[in-house]
């Protein structure tokens, strides 16, 4: 008996000590938490600031990616809003201050400070404050976007951007199912941090029944997802903003052989718009195939790794440079 006990202290203090240290130095029992909703599918819980192995992530008041924000922008500050997905957005493997949003803002000061002080429009350069917001959440798709734009609006941005990635073309109808159901979208914290670890990444996933909703995946989703790319260009119009869309490729569409062949034609249908709309338009993919460091630029096969994140927003942050100053 007196061994018995003693076995069950030694497994509840190594229990408790693999739970504080799966707590404290990876993170784990204070995953972000997701809030269902009827139009976006999906959002993540306002409010939240957590550490997932060691990175910090941060949720403002209105589901994004940013710390807390006024409505409305202050005349000396130039505001992006930022429209995306996972790559948007950075997921847990990138820390706050290198998510594509945090880096544009960067670039965005140094470029704007950089062109008053080279060129004769420093009276026309009134900004001291640089905001780009991240509305974004993991595998959001045009739809989804669309309605977040269409529910909070654009908080006095002066440009919107939408950053895609090649499968957010064939990207689903907003379901709010996988809220709760799906490991990947928590709606509460887990009891234990040992627990998560285990049940969202060591242990098989669980099989979940159809979490689409009905015909979200049928039809010309494509055409579905035009369509809302089209609509988010209306709101910028209507705000009187510049708009700016670009897509990232796909790991898998550099070199050769290159994009397959309904990626071609969904690229096909997306130039079509981009030249129909006048919408301007930065395709990363001739750009990441000229890149000699284009295996460097991911992570895996869709997320973009630093240097990729480098790339992007200094590409972008160009365009919107130019976009408000080439003019002048």
């Amino acid at each position: 008996m007196k061994v018995f006990l003693i076995i069950l202290a030694v497994t509840a203090g190594l229990s408790a000590a693999i739970e504080v240290l799966v707590r404290v130095l990876l993170g784990f029992g204070n995953p972000l938490i997701y809030i269902a909703d009827a139009e976006c599918g999906y959002l993540l819980a306002p409010n939240q600031k957590v550490r997932r192995l060691g990175n910090r992530i941060e949720i403002n008041e209105y589901s994004m990616r940013s710390g807390s924000i006024a409505p409305i922008a202050p005349p000396e500050t130039l505001r992006v809003l930022l429209l995306g997905d996972s790559v948007a957005n950075g997921g847990w493997w990138t820390h706050q201050t290198d998510t594509i949003s945090e880096i544009m803002a960067r670039n965005l000061r140094l470029l704007v400070q950089n062109l008053a002080k080279s060129t004769q429009l420093g009276s026309q350069v009134n900004y001291s404050t640089f905001e780009v917001l991240n509305a974004s959440a993991n595998s959001w798709g045009p739809r989804n976007q669309l309605a977040y734009a269409k529910r909070f609006g654009v908080f006095g941005a002066k440009a919107l951007v939408l950053l895609l990635n090649t499968d957010d073309l064939f990207a689903s109808a907003p379901c709010a199912l996988v809220v709760g159901r799906d490991r990947s979208y928590p709606e509460r914290k887990p009891r234990s941090a040992t627990l998560e670890l285990l049940s969202r990444y060591l242990l098989p996933a669980v099989p979940t029944r159809q979490l689409a909703t009905p015909g979200a995946t049928s039809g010309d989703v494509v055409g579905s997802n035009l369509e809302a790319i089209r609509q988010i260009q209306k709101i910028a119009v209507s705000a009187n903003i510049e708009f700016l869309l670009a897509v990232t490729p796909k790991r898998g569409e550099l070199g050769g052989p290159g994009p397959r062949d309904w990626e071609v034609n969904a690229r096909a249908r997306l130039a079509e718009l981009v030249e129909t709309e006048k919408i301007t338009y930065i395709d990363f993919l001739p750009i990441f195939n000229c890149a000699a460091e284009f295996p460097t630029l991911y992570r895996d096969s869709i997320h973009l790794s630093p240097q990729g994140n480098q790339l992007v927003s200094k590409t972008i942050s160009r365009q919107i440079v130019g976009l408000f100053w080439h003019k002048s």
